[in-house]
């Protein structure tokens, strides 16, 4: 039914047809998750029923969290959330590829703020994992004050946070992956949080310098970080097809695909099994969740792959992995991770 509806979506302008999208799967009846019991895994201290989830960006404001975890995810992340509401960045602002099966975006965290975000998750019913991505406002005087404000103020509604400092549409924000200014960070988000609080991971960026993934990845697990989520969009730009190739943002999608991939491999060489990955970037079949799999990652998060394949896609893939488990002859999902 996607498929066919796909050329009126497209007609409209991206952000319009994404704010049409989030009111119709408002609108969709809720359904019990069925799914294999060769992809459930024990993480954190949660039981992920599947490993495929959503990444951040689609649901900014927790609208629904519940519906899309109906749709077969076995775990949400919403947000990116900052503590005060901001607009972010001026239209056009969002851009679909889809000769290179891609998303431009330049979005700026735009979103309601953490109280409104808050609000929704205190109320619903806490069944199945919901994560929040948390981030700075643009015009912040003190951006690792307002993550450390994230963590206190969103832990009590979170299955997991996630410390988002890899976007680029945020200026300056990427800084802080550098050395002295994660180091601040990290500890400023480890004396945020309290004991007994839900986990918490770090999203990096695709767009790394040699030796910048074993200090992360040290700074990360001497702070007590949970796990990577390996990466965000990219700033770099393949060969593209697309009139739209050359707007400024990040670049995800199918194009991201072999990028988020290396990455995901030089990270799990840098730490081994002493730190979780989840993997996210160019993930839209069961072929590539299999590959991320097997090449480290525990988790995976897709989000641009829906803008092509329609709110099924995650039932798909979850279907594909079951069978790419039996093939193998693996007893469990877990059992695949970094099988490579």
């Amino acid at each position: 039914m996607y498929r066919a509806l796909r050329s009126l979506i497209f007609a409209l302008d991206a952000e319009r047809a994404h704010r049409l999208t989030i009111a119709a799967v408002k609108a969709l009846p809720r359904r019990a998750q069925r799914l294999d019991r060769l992809l459930e895994q024990n993480l954190f201290g949660l039981t992920f029923p599947s490993p495929i989830g959503l990444a951040a960006g689609f649901d900014k404001d927790a609208e629904v969290p519940d519906a899309m975890l109906s749709l077969g995810f076995g775990f949400v992340e919403i947000g990116t959330v900052t503590p005060l509401p901001q607009a972010g960045n001026p239209s056009p602002r969002l851009f679909r590829l889809p000769e290179d099966r891609a998303v431009i975006n330049r979005l700026g965290f735009n979103n309601r703020g953490q109280a409104a975000a808050l609000d929704r998750l205190s109320k619903r019913s806490r069944r199945g994992i919901v994560g929040v991505n948390i981030g700075a406002n643009k015009d912040s005087a003190d951006r690792i004050a307002d993550y450390a404000l994230g963590v206190r103020r969103m832990a009590g509604v979170a299955d997991y946070l996630a410390v988002n400092i890899s976007s680029p549409n945020t200026p300056g924000l990427r800084a802080l992956q550098a050395g002295g200014e994660l180091a601040e960070l990290l500890a400023a988000v480890r004396e945020a949080r309290t004991p007994g609080g839900p986990p918490v991971f770090l999203k990096v960026a695709p767009d790394l310098e040699p030796g910048d993934h074993d200090r992360i990845v040290r700074a990360a697990i001497d702070s007590g970080i949970d796990a990577l989520i390996v990466a965000n969009t990219t700033v770099s730009r393949p060969a593209l097809s697309s009139r739209y190739a050359g707007e400024t943002g990040g670049l995800s999608g199918r194009p991201l695909r072999l990028l988020a991939l290396e990455q995901l491999r030089i990270f799990r060489a840098a730490a081994g099994n002493s730190l979780p990955l989840i993997a996210v970037g160019g993930i839209e079949s069961a072929a590539d969740g299999w590959a991320r799999i097997c090449a480290g990652a525990s988790l995976v998060q897709l989000y641009s792959a829906l803008v092509y394949e329609g709110p099924g896609l995650a039932r798909r893939i979850a279907t594909g992995l079951a069978r790419h488990v039996r093939r193998a002859g693996f007893a469990n999902i877990a059992e695949a991770v970094g099988s490579e």
